[in-house]
């Protein structure tokens, strides 16, 4: 089942993209893609970017994994541009953003960091309650557009998982 979440970074951000970039688990570095910035720098201009920021707050970006099931006929390749599309529609392609299509465990997964801070209008993104849902919905409509299988949709009013 194809499944996404997200989380904050407020200290690491270089270390978290060396994390998700790193040559062992991206096929020699070949399922990395960037926008907005460069791969190479991408701790560097994005705190840049959020210095000219508007909002306030210790979030320096967002670091998003998209799963998909082992019973998915997928491959890396399309791991990644179904993982970019994905990053374009969440972000609404204002943010700087790196993507690494990790392929080291038994199920293909993406790690998507992106900028806190947008490169367009210097104002920062907000995530709550209701962006996780947003986020998931997203993914959703992706994968069954790729006819790949998705988690049962959930109760709202619930907040179940």
């Amino acid at each position: 089942m194809a499944t996404s979440k997200i989380k904050t970074i407020k200290k690491t951000l270089k270390k978290a993209i060396d994390y998700i970039t790193n040559p062992d688990k991206t096929e020699d570095g070949t399922l990395i893609y960037s926008h907005g910035c460069s791969v190479e720098t991408a701790d560097l201009e994005m705190e840049l970017t959020a210095k000219q920021g508007t909002g306030r707050g210790d979030r320096i970006a967002y670091h998003i994994i998209q799963s998909f099931s082992p019973d998915d006929d997928i491959t890396p390749e399309k791991a990644q541009e179904l993982g970019i599309e994905f990053s374009r529609q969440v972000t609404g392609g204002k943010y700087e953003f790196v993507i690494a299509t990790h392929v080291d465990r038994n199920h293909i997964h993406n790690h998507i960091i992106f900028n806190a801070v947008d490169y367009v209008n210097h104002r920062k993104y907000h995530s709550d309650e209701k962006d996780k849902y947003r986020i998931r919905d997203i993914n959703d409509e992706i994968c069954k557009a790729n006819n790949l299988s998705v988690l049962p949709k959930y109760n709202a009013k619930r907040k179940s998982k």
